[in-house]
């Protein structure tokens, strides 16, 4: 239901997406782009039983951490959430929801909680996956993020959070696809930027014409890009053009590691902050000479080669046979043969499997935002792992894993803290160190 009434409420605090939060005769509101502190004239666009969602129209009274957003498409776009609230604030806000959500779901306290990692805030995103459509009432082909609270994709010519190389690209790349005789059956582009080459992979729901072709790779030539192609499934990815390139890799200087990786692999948005998060896990990890550790929920092994590095022993298991041959690949390229990579579903863990493992010194947990309830549970009262570095991008999930870690298993919360892999949203990445 939509009420057209407005109203003005004054914005108590902010939730954990980043909406202020107001009440009406009692009812929690969620207000967009309304700031802690703030007076705010409101609409409310949907009424729920518990809730309201509501939109500011106007700011009557303005928090003194009120920024002017630096992207013109902010409010519309979808993309981010945040930009209207100065940066280091957000980060501040990311801290009080992780340990917000420790100590309500998880029932703990870190005894450190650790500096915020940031890195810069602009121009840091090397993945994304854009919208295509084609809008003949806008004279062409839109790509870019969905709008806010809609299916429709935002009118866009750049994007200040993506690399300046691929903000660029933007229109050009419309201009370049409303000619293509299929740009109505585009329905995605997905972006993979690597250290020496940026790909461009099309979702193609009928293929490009000869001429199609011939406009593509002259495309690819001008931008120095390399063009790939899906027609269905995963296993359609494919190079298009060039067909010789260099393939997508990003580094971990610190460790001297270079990890290639495909344009459908997963990989950290970040490389900054990604390269600050691997090296506080080490430290808090400590890895060892002799050790035996464990990462799972592996990947292509980000964290499982730095670990190597160090000396130790890593067995790496992750559920998908692609990343896990992507890992096994990166450990040969790496040449680190003290890593082994397995594929197993860590969502059905059990302590009969838990212990088929082996001795495990120590643990390193990266779960998708689902987290690691089943493997948590799973961990023996005795002969258990005595360090777990846990990795999170799910604030609450990973309290929920706290509390078991240690109300149940006998661990203690030493430190935890955010990175700020996603400026400008409400995404909350995160890292904790539980000891026994």
């Amino acid at each position: 239901m939509v009420s057209r009434m407005n109203e003005i409420v004054d914005i108590l605090s902010l939730d954990h997406e980043g909406h202020g939060i107001a009440r009406i005769d009692g009812k929690v509101t969620f207000v967009d782009d309304a700031l802690a502190g703030e007076r705010a004239e409101i609409k409310v666009y949907r009424k729920h039983a518990k809730y309201n969602s509501a939109y500011a129209t106007a700011i009557l009274k303005s928090s003194a951490q009120r920024t002017t957003p630096r992207c013109p498409y902010f409010g519309h776009c979808g993309g981010c959430s945040m930009q209207h609230l100065e940066a280091s604030a957000q980060v501040a806000a990311k801290q009080r929801v992780l340990e917000e959500n420790l100590a309500r779901i998880g029932k703990v306290t870190p005894d450190v909680v650790m500096r915020p990692l940031h890195g810069p805030s602009w121009g840091y995103r090397t993945r994304a996956r854009m919208s295509a459509r084609f809008v003949d009432k806008k004279g062409g082909v839109l790509v870019g993020f969905r709008e806010k609270r809609s299916s429709f994709i935002t009118d866009m010519a750049s994007c200040d959070i993506l690399t300046p190389d691929v903000s660029a690209l933007i229109q050009p790349l419309r201009e370049m696809m409303a000619h293509l005789s299929n740009a109505s059956r585009i329905p995605q582009v997905e972006i993979a930027v690597g250290e020496h080459i940026t790909i461009l992979l099309f979702r193609l729901l009928e293929p490009w014409s000869d001429d199609d072709m011939a406009i593509v790779r002259n495309f690819a030539d001008q931008h120095q890009i390399q063009v790939w192609e899906q027609s269905k499934g995963p296993d359609t990815v494919r190079p298009f053009w060039p067909e010789i390139a260099p393939e997508l890799s990003y580094s971990l200087p610190e460790f001297g590691l270079v990890m290639p990786f495909r344009p459908t692999d997963f990989t950290q948005v970040n490389v900054a902050i990604n390269r600050a998060l691997v090296s506080r896990a080490m430290r808090l990890l400590q890895p060892q000479p002799g050790e035996r550790i464990a990462d799972l929920f592996c990947g292509l092994g980000n964290f499982s080669l730095p670990i190597a590095s160090s000396g130790a022993e890593v067995l790496g298991i992750e559920g998908s046979a692609e990343l896990v041959a992507r890992a096994r690949a990166n450990a040969l390229h790496n040449k680190l043969p003290n890593a082994h990579f397995v594929v197993d579903n860590l969502f059905e863990m059990t302590p009969e499997k838990f212990a088929a493992l082996g001795h495990i010194d120590k643990l390193l947990i990266d779960p998708p935002r689902s987290g690691a309830f089943e493997l948590v549970k799973s961990l023996p009262d005795s002969g258990a792992p005595h360090r777990i570095v846990y990795v999170s991008c799910d604030a609450a999930t990973l309290a929920r894993d706290a509390e078991v870690l240690c109300h149940t298993k006998g661990y203690a919360l030493e430190a935890a803290g955010v990175a700020n892999m996603f400026p400008h949203t409400a995404h909350v990445e995160s890292i904790a160190l539980f000891k026994r």
